[in-house]
């Protein structure tokens, strides 16, 4: 729903000057982005760490990533077009929306407030919510258990093969809009019901 690349590539440049080392570049993000800040992280300290160097600044660097996210959460992100008309038409047909991610709660709520999202959806779970996270199905399996909904008549929307795999293994349709990053492959290629270029183009009957 919302591109959040500038937001990560700032904070992640922030957090490693803080810590004395290289800048990351856009492309490096957007190849990483999508299983959750922590392994962002982890991947992003690996660029210029070994294991246990990962291992050692893990703490520090949360805490950098974290201060600096919480202070430009959303400055450098976007809604994406057709969002919030994709959103507010399926509000209009009295369904119930719920929002699912691997971000932080702390981050994700937040930025839904701040771009005007938040009050579509009757249940946000951030990815610290549960004991894993997408591509695992639990996620998923939880939030239809707390829309009240059947996974198989619950419609997962999502932007990559994680979302994607989550649902396949939950047992939810899944379609993908073509417009998220999905680890730098075309999100055609992954197994979906339905490719959308925007949300607005989603057709339910």
């Amino acid at each position: 729903m919302v591109d959040t690349l500038g937001d990560f590539v700032v904070v992640l440049n922030r957090m490693l000057a803080d810590l004395g080392l290289p800048a990351i570049e856009r492309g490096f993000v957007e190849r990483t982005v999508g299983q959750g800040s922590e392994h962002l992280l982890r991947c992003t300290l690996a660029r210029s760490q070994d294991a246990a160097g990962v291992q050692r600044l893990y703490p520090q660097a949360w805490a950098r990533y974290e201060h600096h996210y919480l202070a430009i959460n959303g400055d450098h992100a976007d809604v994406y077009p057709g969002v919030v008309e994709g959103l507010e038409r399926l509000a209009a047909q009295g369904l119930k929306l719920a929002c699912t991610t691997n971000k932080p709660t702390a981050f994700a709520r937040p930025l839904l407030e701040s771009k005007g999202l938040a009050r579509h959806f009757s249940v946000l779970f951030g990815g610290d919510a549960f004991e894993r996270k997408k591509p695992d199905p639990l996620p998923l399996i939880r939030t239809c258990e707390a829309l009240g909904t059947a996974p198989s008549r619950t419609l997962m929307l999502g932007d990559s093969s994680n979302d994607a795999r989550a649902a396949r293994a939950a047992g939810c349709p899944v379609a993908l809009v073509t417009y998220g990053y999905n680890h730098g492959e075309p999100v055609q290629g992954v197994d979906a019901d339905a490719y959308l270029d925007r949300l607005d183009q989603l057709l339910l009957g």
